[in-house]
């Protein structure tokens, strides 16, 4: 199962630089002026687990292959973008196909750097790009409410369903909200995301500020830190220009480096953590001599549905789960002194796989 996060923001907020750090790439240009990335770049980033060193230590696998999430950078939105203006459309169909959207919002002053609005003002860059979002949506679902009127007058249940949730994702709308605002009951929250909307995507701000700001943040950080508490969204402060650097160095001087700026971790490590948070994420490992591998699933995930994203015969032929908890293997030296511990325990369909599980899945051919 791959996750995707689209990196969005204005024009020469410091997008592109961000993803070449993140991605350790030069694939996306990142130059002073507006559209520079022209299509969406592709950079798949390995997920740092300290347990998948540990846990291939005691195994004495041969390799380690961590999960990985990819992150998608997205031209620069302008103001009138759903009706069009900059790269429109465009834009906006590549936002579609995320699962969680990167708002990076300027919050550094630099005089060299032009801002599209002629001025550094955080929340108004955020309110430009969620407006045009919004916007968008609204077109989208007014098509398909027009669309749904005669498949209701026919007696369609179905269509009948859909348009009440189109119904209520556009009064959120109407009034200035994202969808993600709408309440849901369980039962509806497929069909709700089946609407592909783009303001249902849970969203990180990720504020690019000046290097001497970089461990505390600053005054336009604080002001998205607060609208993001506001809404439950996530935020994460970082600098581009470090992290661009950080990217050039081996692990030895990037430690010393972030540690002379007052950092514990790259701003990569802290857009992981966040991004894993706001997407409900959880690891789960398979190991073994050969390979000692980290798997990603949404939290709430059953034991076959766990499998089918090794591969999905191993979810049509599902049988049962060998289940050892992280905490258990390390303590009993692998999965043989877990074993004669007790401490391995066979799990059925139903079993919800919990973060840090050593699985080996049995399944039938």
């Amino acid at each position: 199962m791959g996750f995707k996060c689209g990196i969005v923001g204005l024009p020469n907020v410091g997008k592109s630089t961000l993803f070449n750090a993140l991605t350790q790439t030069a694939q996306a240009a990142a130059e002073n002026y507006p559209f520079c990335t022209i299509e969406p770049n592709l950079g798949q980033v390995p997920v740092p687990d300290e347990r998948l060193v540990t846990l291939a230590a005691l195994a004495k696998s041969k390799e380690i292959i961590p999960t990985q999430l990819t992150f998608v950078d997205i031209a620069g939105l302008v103001r009138g973008a759903a009706s069009g203006e900059g790269l429109g459309n465009k834009f906006l169909a590549h936002i579609r196909e995320v699962d969680a959207i990167i708002q990076v919002v300027r919050c550094f002053e630099d005089d060299d750097i032009t801002h599209v609005d002629g001025k550094i003002d955080p929340l108004s860059d955020i309110e430009t790009i969620e407006t045009e979002l919004m916007l968008a949506d609204l077109e989208s679902l007014e098509k398909r409410s027009e669309a749904l009127i005669k498949k209701i007058r026919g007696g369609d249940k179905e269509a009948k369903k859909q348009a009440e949730l189109i119904d209520r994702a556009l009064a959120a709308l109407r009034d200035g909200k994202p969808a993600r605002a709408v309440s849901l009951a369980d039962e509806e929250v497929k069909a709700f995301r089946n609407l592909q909307l783009l303001t249902q995507k849970p969203v990180l701000y990720v504020c690019n500020v000046d290097e001497g700001s970089a461990a505390t943040g600053n005054a336009f950080s604080d002001k998205v830190a607060k609208k993001a508490a506001d809404e439950h969204a996530g935020t994460v402060v970082i600098s581009a220009a470090i992290e661009a650097e950080v990217a050039q160095l081996d692990a030895e001087e990037r430690a010393e480096f972030l540690a002379d700026l007052g950092l514990t971790e790259t701003g990569l490590g802290r857009i992981i953590r966040a991004g894993y948070d706001l997407l409900d994420l959880i690891t789960y490992f398979t190991v073994g001599p050969k390979e000692c591998r980290a798997w990603t699933v949404t939290k709430g995930t059953k034991a076959p549905q766990a499998a089918g994203v090794i591969h999905t015969d191993f979810e049509k032929g599902f049988i049962r789960a060998e289940t050892i908890a992280y905490s258990a293997y390390v303590a009993h030296g692998g999965e043989t002194g877990a074993k004669e511990a007790g401490l391995m325990r066979l799990e059925g369909k139903e079993y919800v796989v919990e973060d840090g599980d050593v699985l080996h899945f049995r399944f039938a051919n």
